[in-house]
């Protein structure tokens, strides 16, 4: 993985958004055939961007931000394709033209409920097995 988000990382003060972290990237992690890449922007946000070769047209499926404006709350936004993931429960937001131009589903997390960082675990096993046509 890419050494400057490892260094993000482990600079990063132990807490619930970075716990939160720790898990939506290791369900993205775990799923077949993923490709993963990072890119950190000092102050303003660290991501990692899920992709899949069977992906037609997108270079990306999930766009995991850690959104760094205050590093002493930190949280993260997690985009997807809106037409790659289910949102049943509604907690997502719609953001039109939000991801790469197109219309976005988008959840933030600061870490703190644990119930909301499995259901966006789902939302990236689900627009993973989509990205990869299954």
């Amino acid at each position: 993985m890419d050494e400057t988000l490892e260094a993000f990382l482990a600079a990063w003060e132990d807490c619930p958004a970075k716990a939160a972290f720790g898990r939506v990237r290791a369900a993205l992690e775990s799923l077949p055939g993923v490709v993963v890449s990072a890119k950190v922007r000092p102050g303003v946000s660290a991501s990692l961007r899920g992709s899949h070769p069977a992906q037609c047209g997108r270079e990306l499926f999930v766009l995991i931000d850690i959104i760094d404006d205050d590093p002493e709350l930190r949280w993260l936004s997690v985009c997807f394709y809106a037409d790659l993931v289910t949102d049943p429960e509604e907690r997502g937001d719609l953001v039109p033209n939000g991801l790469m131009g197109e219309d976005a589903r988008c959840f933030d997390l600061d870490g703190e409920d644990d119930e909301a960082v499995a259901y966006v675990e789902a939302r990236v096993r689900e627009a993973g097995r989509r990205a990869a046509g299954r």
